[in-house]
C-alpha cells in the first residue's frame, strides 16, 4: 500500500510538472522574432523555441505534438509577451507569421508602390523597380508588349513576410487585378485590357471624384474619335519621371518632349498605363460616358467643370483662376 501511495503521488507530481511546463506563461517581455527556415523539422524548432526563450522545455512541445498532432509550418514569428506553450503550439500550427503591412492607394505608381515596400522593410525602391520592369510574363496575356508591371499591381493592403521576394510579392499583386478584373467583366475576352488599363490609369490620376470618372473617360474618347490629343498633365509628369528628367513641376520643356507619354504632342492613349488604377476608374474605362463634351477642368470644390466648345472650356477656366486668386 505505501508503494502504490508512493507512485500515486509521483503521479500527481509528474503531472504537476507537466501541467506548469505546459500551461504556466513564459516567453519574452519585450518583441523577440524567432525565425523558422523552410525545411525546419520539429525537433529544430523545438530546439529553436527554447533558445530563444519562448517555451520551457522542447521536450514538453515535442511531446505536446504527439498529444495534440497538426502540421507545424515554418517562418518568422514574432512574440511580445509570455505565453502558455499550448499557444505558441497552436500559433505554429496555424502559421500565424510575422508580416508587413504595405498600403498601395489607388494612383500609385511603381516608384511610390517601391517606396512604400522599402519604407516598410521589403527591400529597397530600385530592387522593386527592377523586379517589376523584367516580370512582364506576369501580365504577358493582357499585355504582350508591356515593358512593366505598371497599372496591374492594385491597390489594395498588403501583408507580405520580410522573406518574399519581389516577384513572390508582384505574383499577389498582380493575382489581385484579376481576380478583380474578373469580377468587373474586364478580363472576359471582349475588352483590349491593356487599352482599358491605360485609359483608367489617365482617368485615375485626373479626377478624384468617382462620379465623375465615366465623364472624363467619355472625353477622351471623344478627343481620340476626333484625332485630338488627350492633353493630361499626369502623362506629361509620368514621361518625365521615366527619362529622369521629372523636377516637381511641368516645364515647357517637357511639353515639347518627344517622350510617348507626352500627350500635349501625340494622340491618341500613351503607350501604357501611368499607375494603378482602382475599381471606380477601371469602370469608368470600360464604360465610358456618352457625352459631347470635349474638355474639362477642376473648379476650387475639386470638382470638374465638362464643355462641349473650347469658348465654354475657356470660361471655365477664368472662373476657376479668379475662384483660386488668380487673374
Amino acid at each position: 500500500m505505501r508503494i502504490f501511495r508512493f507512485l500515486v503521488l509521483l503521479v500527481v507530481i509528474g503531472a504537476a510538472v507537466l501541467a506548469f511546463w505546459v500551461l504556466a506563461p513564459v516567453g519574452p517581455s519585450t518583441e523577440t522574432f524567432v525565425d523558422i527556415p523552410s525545411g525546419t523539422g520539429s525537433d529544430g524548432m523545438a530546439k529553436q523555441l527554447q533558445q530563444a526563450g519562448v517555451i520551457r522545455s522542447q521536450f514538453a512541445f515535442l511531446l505536446m505534438r504527439v498529444v495534440k498532432g497538426g502540421r507545424l509550418k515554418a517562418g518568422e514569428y514574432r512574440f511580445d509577451h509570455p505565453a502558455p506553450m499550448a499557444e505558441v503550439y497552436g500559433r505554429l500550427v496555424k502559421g500565424d507569421v510575422y508580416t508587413r503591412t504595405v498600403v498601395i492607394p489607388e494612383g500609385f505608381n511603381l516608384w511610390d508602390i517601391g517606396a512604400a515596400m522599402a519604407a516598410a522593410g521589403l527591400g529597397t525602391q530600385e530592387q522593386f523597380l527592377e523586379a517589376a520592369r523584367k516580370h512582364v510574363e506576369l501580365i504577358a496575356a493582357w499585355s504582350p508588349q508591356a515593358v512593366s508591371l505598371e497599372g496591374y499591381l492594385f491597390p489594395d493592403t498588403y501583408r507580405f513576410s520580410r522573406h518574399a521576394s519581389e516577384e513572390q510579392m508582384l505574383t499577389v499583386m498582380v493575382k489581385r487585378f484579376r481576380q478583380e478584373a474578373a469580377l468587373i467583366g474586364l478580363s472576359n475576352g471582349t475588352l483590349d485590357v491593356g487599352k482599358t488599363v491605360t485609359m483608367a490609369s489617365l482617368v485615375e490620376k485626373e479626377v478624384s471624384v468617382d462620379s465623375e470618372r465615366a465623364m472624363v473617360a467619355g472625353v477622351f474618347v471623344n478627343r481620340m474619335d476626333k484625332g485630338m490629343p488627350l492633353q493630361t498633365d499626369p502623362s506629361v509628369v509620368y514621361g518625365a519621371m521615366l527619362d529622369g528628367r521629372w523636377r516637381g513641376t511641368i516645364y515647357r520643356s517637357d511639353l515639347q518632349s518627344d517622350s510617348a507619354y507626352n500627350t500635349y504632342k501625340h494622340v491618341g492613349l500613351t503607350p501604357g498605363p501611368i499607375c494603378s488604377p482602382g475599381i471606380a476608374a477601371l469602370k469608368a474605362a470600360i464604360s465610358p460616358a456618352q457625352t459631347e463634351n470635349l474638355y474639362f477642368v477642376a473648379d476650387a470644390a475639386g470638382h470638374s467643370r465638362f464643355s462641349a466648345t473650347l469658348a465654354e472650356h475657356e470660361a471655365n477656366v477664368k472662373s476657376y483662376r479668379q475662384a483660386a486668386g488668380g487673374k
